[in-house]
């Protein structure tokens, strides 16, 4: 399995929607809420050169948009049994 964090804020519409799949979907990666800590938001400046979110950082690489997001759980994830 890919290195996975998420990085989001509560009041972002778009990340609660990428939560709301994880909690469904009982996936339990790490969370990385920018509005906590500036060192979190210059993180994500640094890896993805934004500090747009959701952002799904995958083995170093940054993937935004809750859509593309939700779409590469659904071809990638596979539940540990």
């Amino acid at each position: 399995m890919p290195e996975l964090t998420l990085y989001y804020y509560d009041s972002c519409p778009f990340c609660r929607r990428v939560l709301h799949y994880l909690e469904q979907n009982e996936i339990k990666i790490p969370l990385k809420n920018l509005l906590t800590s500036i060192d979190i938001r210059q993180e994500l400046v640094k890896i993805g050169g934004k500090s747009q979110v959701p952002c799904l950082v995958i083995d170093g690489k940054a993937l935004y948009e809750s859509n593309d997001i939700i779409q590469w759980f659904e071809e990638n994830w596979r539940k540990e049994t």
